[in-house]
């Protein structure tokens, strides 16, 4: 906020009372009440109040639990919003609001003409001379209320709004004394009773609705206000609860007091009920002189506040609209804008289309202000600690209830004002690339539906019984930065169907400077997963050594919800150093459960990420359908959009036939979640090794996945990886258990079945 808005107030509760109650009883109670209750009866009317004040009355009351957990500054509505939901979509509704407070000056002052209508009939009579265009008095008073709240401020049109108010409840006053002209005016019949062929319910919902959205109108002098935090929450309320009464005790007055067809033909009609007749227009005048007075006191301010948040793209536009005059800094400069603003649609005489408009808009705020508060109370943060409290299902409640009356009201409108809005938001958006957009509305939110939903997954993983393996990956890299080999294979796997998690592995001890070190490169590490459009969890991790580092990552809880089950080690082919450190955490990695892949880079990368080719032998058959599933996975990954998988199986020749049935008959219990068809067997004798063989065959694949055992890394350890010379990246795989998976749901996910059956044998093969 602008720190040359004003530091002290002086106005209280009263000014933010009178300044709604001024909006809310306007032009409608006068105009077009006596239509609804003549088309729909009181009951319906009563209808219209109630369902009206269902979404006011929960719009103040988070107004007023919003106004007391934090100091609302001068901007009210926009203040509120954008510190609640961000600037970029705080601005683009608060331009929306501004240019309806802006434009509700012109549509008050029109109507305010409207009052004199009896005037010029009585000069027709009385002189002959015949005035058909209100715009005479319209633009003379908008320029004339102009004047007055340039020159003398906010505090002069608060106390020329007493007396409008008070004229305006004299009119009251005089109104409900008036016996009006029904017969047996107790009779409850009156009550129900309408003209014929009425308009429907939400037409005449649509027609009255601008008469309840004014109670928000006194926020926006919360600059200007000693003590928001107890100004807002009482004036709104009370404001609210006063305007209820009265437009119930309108509604049964009018029923009661002449006949539907009468409130229906006489547009002032409570002239006709009144005490004294003349009073109704005069009240009409004073209703919507005072609503365009109050909208007139706030729309600058609203103005000023976004100016002083620098949306605006000109500095010197930006600098000028957020100037104040005074010790009080009134917004004179943004008060001129407004009267231009409305004296131009003054002028055009006609703002019906712009007042739907208008309503949506209002509708925007009031439902976004609603949705604050349930958030709020949803995200549970503590720092949120209002003195007075809504209930979070009356501002879900009435946040649901304006996007549901948005539409009732006019389907055309809601979906204008929505484009209008998004159009805004994209443009502020473009305008501030630094500022806070949509992702920062839901993070409370987003963070109390992921703390239920991982407690549920894992209770429900604690409950349930044999489930299908998912991958739940945890990789461990010193090298983020000089080999993204790992990096990129964890992102494929966890591109949709499983979970990784990524830590960059610090060798140190925790101090000041190591800390600030992880942090920097955390930083750089979302970076680039926001880049590469990765859904991985990334973490560092600083460790005195390798050893301490690989224990407690094979601790780190499942950030899923779901515990994980696969550790990924890497290391560079052309500098086989690193191997002795994850060779010799092998050992301590049996008690944890964990499958262990071993990722070997080299400078290939994974070429052009079109065939991986599986090697599966006698010893792997453990391994296998890891492996395969492990291929899978990866190749649904867009990178390898139109790559395929080739599963080779190297046996002595002496034992192809023996070896083939073997793979049949895993295939048909659903050990191996592949096609028989996409199965190469090769044979192997003693003038051909089979690291040989591997080299030969797999020499232009762009990733070799192969199998081992414990027992053999703990053996053979550097030798077992040696020998593939001039080959593209290798994953070794080891895995604890057998791994069961459904082959068509991973074939659907790919969107393609990679190892299709051709025969319903080999459908039933392929099976499980």
């Amino acid at each position: 906020m602008n720190h040359q808005l004003k530091a002290t107030g002086t106005m209280g509760t009263a000014a933010v009372f009178l300044t709604a109650i001024s909006t809310i009883l306007g032009a409608i109670m006068f105009l077009r009440f006596g239509y609804a209750v003549a088309n729909i009866g009181f009951f319906g009317a009563l209808a219209i109040i109630l369902l009206g004040h269902a979404v006011t009355i929960p719009t103040a009351m988070a107004l007023a639990e919003i106004a007391t957990n934090q100091k609302v500054e001068g901007g009210g509505e926009y203040y509120i919003i954008s510190r609640s939901f961000g600037i970029i979509p705080g601005a683009a509704i608060g331009i929306s609001l501004f240019l309806s407070q802006a434009i509700s000056v012109a549509f008050y002052t029109i109507a305010f003409a409207e009052a004199f209508r009896p005037v010029f009939a009585w000069l027709s009579t009385a002189t002959g001379m015949e005035i058909s265009d209100a715009r005479l008095v319209s633009l003379p008073a908008v320029i004339l209320l102009g004047l007055v709240v340039i020159k003398k401020g906010a505090d002069a049109g608060i106390k020329l709004l007493y007396g409008v108010v008070g004229v305006l409840f004299l009119s009251l006053a005089l109104f409900f004394l008036g016996s009006g002209h029904q017969e047996n005016p107790g009779s409850y019949h009156h009550l129900i009773e309408t003209v014929k062929d009425p308009d429907n319910f939400f037409l005449v919902f649509a027609i009255c609705f601008p008469a309840f959205t004014g109670m928000t109108a006194g926020v926006g002098l919360s600059g200007d206000l000693r003590d928001s935090r107890k100004a807002i929450p009482l004036g709104t309320m009370s404001a609210t609860l006063v305007g209820l009464v009265v437009y119930i005790a309108i509604a049964y007055k009018l029923a009661i007091s002449a006949s539907p067809e009468t409130l229906a033909g006489e547009q002032l009609v409570m002239a006709k009920i009144a005490l004294w007749g003349p009073i109704i227009p005069i009240g009409l005048a004073c209703a919507t002189i005072s609503s365009a007075l109050g909208s007139s006191l706030v729309a600058p301010r609203t103005l000023q506040a976004l100016a002083g948040d620098k949306i605006i793209p000109s500095p010197r536009l930006t600098s000028w609209l957020a100037a104040g005059t005074g010790a009080t800094q009134e917004p004179r400069n943004a008060t001129m804008v407004v009267f231009a603003i409305a004296l131009v649609f003054v002028m055009l005489g006609d703002v019906d289309f712009v007042a739907q408009v208008i309503s949506m808009f209002f509708m925007v705020t009031y439902g976004a202000i609603c949705l604050i508060s349930f958030l709020e109370h949803f995200a549970a943060d503590p720092s949120y600690r209002p003195s007075f409290r809504s209930k979070w299902y009356i501002s879900l409640f009435g946040a649901v209830a304006c996007l549901w009356l948005m539409f009732k009201m006019s389907l055309p409108y809601a979906v204008l004002s929505i484009l209008m809005m998004t159009a805004l938001y994209l443009w502020i958006g473009y305008q501030n690339p630094e500022r806070r957009g949509l992702a920062a509305i839901f993070q409370g939110a987003i963070f109390q539906i992921s703390r239920q939903l991982q407690i549920f997954l894992q209770k429900s993983g604690q409950q349930s019984g044999e489930e299908r393996w998912r991958p739940a990956v945890v990789c461990i890299s010193a090298h983020s930065f000089e080999r993204l080999d790992s990096f990129n294979l964890l992102r494929w796997i966890a591109h949709r169907f499983g979970f990784g998690t990524y830590i960059h592995y610090l060798p140190g001890y925790l101090s000041k400077e190591t800390v600030a070190n992880s942090r920097e490169i955390m930083h750089r590490l979302v970076h680039l997963t926001d880049v590469s459009r990765s859904n991985i969890y990334i973490d560092t991790l600083i460790s005195p050594s390798y050893t301490t580092a690989v224990a407690q990552v094979a601790q780190l809880p499942g950030i899923s919800g779901k515990e994980n089950n696969l550790i990924l080690f890497e290391f560079s082919r052309q500098s086989e150093e690193e191997l002795a450190d994850i060779i010799d955490n092998y050992r301590m990695l049996l008690a944890t459960g964990f499958d262990v892949c071993i990722l070997g880079s080299t400078s290939r990368d994974y070429g052009y990420r079109r065939e991986i080719h599986i090697w599966i032998t006698p010893e792997d058959y453990d391994n296998a359908s890891l492996m395969i599933l492990l291929a899978y996975i990866i190749m649904g990954h867009p990178d390898w959009e139109g790559g395929q998988i080739k599963l080779m199986a190297a046996f002595p020749e002496a034992e192809i036939d023996e070896q083939k049935e073997n793979l049949h008959l895993m295939i048909k219990e659903g050990r191996l979640p592949i096609s028989a068809r996409n199965i190469e067997l090769l044979a192997t004798d003693s003038g051909s090794p089979r690291k040989e063989l591997i080299r030969r065959q797999s020499r232009d694949a762009d990733l070799i996945i192969l199998g081992f055992i414990g027992e053999a890394l703990q053996h053979q350890k550097e030798k077992l990886f040696a020998g593939y010379d001039e080959l593209g990246n290798i994953l070794w795989v080891n895995t604890k258990k057998e791994i069961l998976m459904n082959r068509d749901e991973i074939s659907d996910r790919n969107g393609n079945d990679t190892a299709p059956a051709e025969t319903d044998e080999d459908a039933d093969a392929a099976g499980t």
